[in-house]
């Protein structure tokens, strides 16, 4: 491709989160030229079934998409590359890909099994007391927000629906099957998320046999995948004529395998420039959930977290994965304990703001020129693990623990009680690198992304709390970016995934952990969550 070729040449990438659906038209040096969202349906029934609809989440795609390319001013025919991330959330579809519901049956379009959904607590439990070698490669206990257990519930719950599926698909590629009417699944998603042995390069049909699935194997492994390819590979002959009318886009348009959305954001922010690579840096994707990724050359098994997964994330490392199952949906919960939350949220309202980020506004007015943002916690602490811990405890069981709180009702007290869960994620944070150090897998610092930690408040705060220097990619959408690699090195843009990193992302900003009274003082609360944590833990077992 010449030069002036490359100029002309954009890619898109598109993110699925939890709640809304974006898109972003990226230069081939990364810079975002335009950007468009829209929000998805969300159902949610108890404390545990979360589901989607997978053809409301397709038109909140189509909508984004030609939003963004409005906003960019790109034609459609200098797009050369498409590329997807999303959730990690189970979808199923009957023949001709109609939705089949995973839940009430009186509601088929809703046939998304989002991954928060924890319905199938129990079929995870069992599933780990077989103690089969394939969990060794999830870190030793499976997790119900992974696929094989939601399978197993649909097929002990929903039999006729389990039966009648066609395919079961992650979000990610039923998005790159309706964009391009290909089958063929992400080696990212069906590794991480539903036992695929991307090191061996199959599926293990003992494991399928022992936890209950064993029709899955008999079948050949058709319904949930018989084709694994690379991320970033083209799929298929593109764009199909129906998702290009669709999206306002021209057929034939590559499509890339894509990846889990925590994933892409790992993509478009450890690969930086001059920042020593995948494996000096550790991604932390800061959102609803948090998901951290760490490259290492050789597999390093780490009890408590996910992996080693083989080429899931940079091709040719190994990954480990950790996270929260809620880290900024943790925040959101614990705020709506405090009496002065719903004034505070009106407040928040008329500046056009969430309720956390005005409240960490005021949290950097109140410090002023204190460099210490733990010091408005007080005597507060707070273990937010409402939805259990998935690393490095790997215990959905535990649950949430708020020590310190008196009587008061003002805005200082709301900020202490935000300011102590945020010291709480990032003391969770710390459990996974020092579980991940003490196995061999260690990092020079976190490259952070996510829309819950912008602030450079927030980022400080996982500085000090953690010990470890905190960078901030250039993207502002790094998500995006991490997708929009994937359209580049499906469209010839890029050779691969790795000088697509280096071209296209770099740092912005660093902050370094602070040291003295301040790293004491992190030492002394970080020991006090371990203790509160521990008693969460134990009473969970009674």
């Amino acid at each position: 491709m010449t030069g002036s070729d490359a100029a002309q040449a954009y890619v898109l990438g598109i993110d699925v989160g939890t709640g809304s659906a974006r898109a972003g038209v990226f230069t081939t040096d990364g810079k975002m030229v335009g950007t468009d969202k829209c929000a998805t349906f969300i159902h949610r029934e108890g404390g545990t079934i979360v589901e989607q609809s997978s053809e409301d989440i397709w038109q909140a795609v189509a909508k984004s998409v030609r939003g963004a390319l409005k906003a960019s001013g790109v034609r459609p025919e200098q797009l050369r590359g498409i590329g997807f991330d999303a959730t990690c959330s189970l979808v199923v579809l009957g023949e001709g890909g109609a939705p089949l519901p995973v839940g009430d049956p009186d509601h088929p379009e809703r046939n998304i099994m989002v991954w928060m959904d924890h319905r199938a607590l129990a079929q995870a439990e069992r599933i780990n007391e077989s103690g089969h070698r394939v969990l060794d490669y999830v870190g030793g206990r499976i997790s119900p927000e992974m696929e094989t257990p939601k399978l197993l519930w649909l097929k002990e719950h929903r039999v006729e629906v389990y039966a009648r599926a066609w395919q079961f698909m992650d979000l990610t590629d039923f998005l790159t099957w309706r964009a391009s009417g290909d089958l063929a699944r992400s080696i990212c998603t069906v590794t991480c998320k539903w036992t695929y042995m991307g090191h061996e390069g199959g599926w293990d049909p003992d494991y399928f046999r022992t936890v209950g699935l064993g029709d899955l194997a008999d079948e050949g492994f058709s319904r949930i995948g018989t084709t694994v390819v690379p991320a970033g590979a083209a799929l298929g002959s593109g764009l199909s004529q129906q998702a290009a009318e669709d999206f306002g886009l021209l057929p034939g348009t590559p499509v890339a395998a894509g990846l889990i959305d925590a994933h892409a954001g790992g993509i478009g922010s450890v690969g930086a420039q001059g920042g020593g690579g995948a494996e000096a840096n550790m991604a932390y994707v800061f959102g609803t959930s948090s998901c951290t990724m760490t490259s290492t050359k050789e597999p390093v098994f780490v009890p408590g977290v996910w992996g080693p997964y083989y080429s899931a994330m940079v091709p040719g490392l190994w990954l480990n994965e950790g996270g929260q199952s809620a880290a900024g949906a943790a925040i959101d919960h614990l705020l709506e304990f405090h009496p002065h939350a719903e004034a505070a949220r009106t407040e928040a309202a008329r500046h056009d703001l969430s309720l956390p980020a005005w409240l960490a506004r005021q949290a950097e007015a109140l410090l002023g020129d204190n460099p210490n943002p733990a010091a408005l916690a007080g005597d507060v602490h707070v273990v937010p693990e409402f939805l259990g811990n998935r690393a490095p405890h790997a215990d959905p069981h535990t649950r949430a623990v708020i020590a310190g709180l008196g009587m008061e009702r003002d805005l200082n007290s709301l900020v202490a009680l935000y300011v102590a869960g945020l010291c709480g994620i990032g003391y969770g944070l710390r459990q996974i690198v020092e579980a991940q150090a003490k196995a061999g897998a260690h990092v020079q610092r976190i490259v952070i992304s996510g829309g819950a930690g912008r602030s450079d408040m927030i980022r400080q705060l996982l500085a000090d709390t953690t010990g470890l220097e905190i960078a901030a990619p250039a993207a502002e959408e790094p998500v995006l970016l991490g997708a929009s690699i994937l359209g580049s090195v499906a469209g010839g843009l890029h050779p691969d995934i790795h000088l697509a990193m280096e071209k296209m992302s770099s740092f912005a900003s660093r902050y370094t952990p602070a040291e003295g009274a301040v790293r004491a003082q992190h030492d002394a609360r970080f020991a006090i969550f371990e203790q509160l944590q521990a008693v969460a833990r134990q009473a969970a077992r009674r």
